[in-house]
């Protein structure tokens, strides 16, 4: 965590110092979309043989980047910031305490439970390359924001319910960093984003020996504002 804050507190100063040797002469006040907002429906790529996903799974996340515009017209910047993220999974993958640091896994019947899901909370640190078509006086534009994103797990919990039996479950066995790549674009207001994860969410899980590799993948929307 020490290491990932002094890279970020590097490449701010060096960004920075960048920005102002490019746009020296120029209108230096001028930046954009510096406070995002965002919703997702979160899935997984590799998935376990009979895995199925169930009932809705949402993200949420809000947060601040600084935009460093890189040339004179400042339609070209990198973004790098923080903020706090939600996110919510539901599937048929059962999770049982073994002991207070080991977990069996397992897929269930999907009629087997009325409620299955984990969920995360986390610090995410997005670095992102930005082209847009703004000006200082012009609000509706197009954009294109394509990144990468590191995300620190600091807290985490499961339940599942069935008729029977009633589990809940903390800080379960979750990669604390989780990493990938981001895309968003869209006009206005409106804007598609994509994260597609590229490690897997689980630290040390299997199901019949075989290693649960599934990474996060997720789509949505996100808003922007200066």
């Amino acid at each position: 965590m020490k290491n990932i804050i002094i890279v970020i507190v590097f490449l701010l100063q060096f960004v920075d110092v960048l920005a102002q040797n490019s746009l020296e002469d120029f209108d230096s006040n001028y930046r954009e979309d510096q406070f995002y907002f965002g919703l997702t429906y979160n899935s997984f790529t590799n998935t376990p043989e009979n895995f199925n996903q169930t009932g809705f799974s949402p993200g949420l996340k809000v947060g601040f980047i600084r935009d460093f515009p890189i040339n004179l017209q400042r339609n070209f910047a990198i973004g790098i910031g923080v903020g706090y993220a939600f996110n919510s999974y539901s599937g048929n993958i059962k999770i049982s305490p073994i002991s207070s640091e080991v977990y069996n896994y397992e897929i269930v019947s999907n009629n087997s439970f009325q409620k299955n899901r984990f969920s995360h909370q986390s610090i995410e640190i997005p670095i992102e390359f930005r082209w847009r078509t703004s000006t200082a006086e012009t609000y509706k534009f197009w954009r294109v924001y394509a990144g990468f994103k590191a995300s620190y797990i600091f807290a985490s919990s499961y339940v599942y319910q069935n008729q029977e039996v009633s589990t809940k479950l903390k800080n379960i066995d979750l990669n604390n960093w989780q990493y990938g790549l981001t895309l968003s674009l869209g006009y206005n207001n409106w804007n598609g984003f994509v994260y597609y994860g590229l490690n897997p969410m689980f630290n040390n899980a299997a199901i019949n020996q075989n290693s649960i590799e599934s990474k996060s993948f997720k789509i949505g929307l996100m808003f922007y504002f200066l």
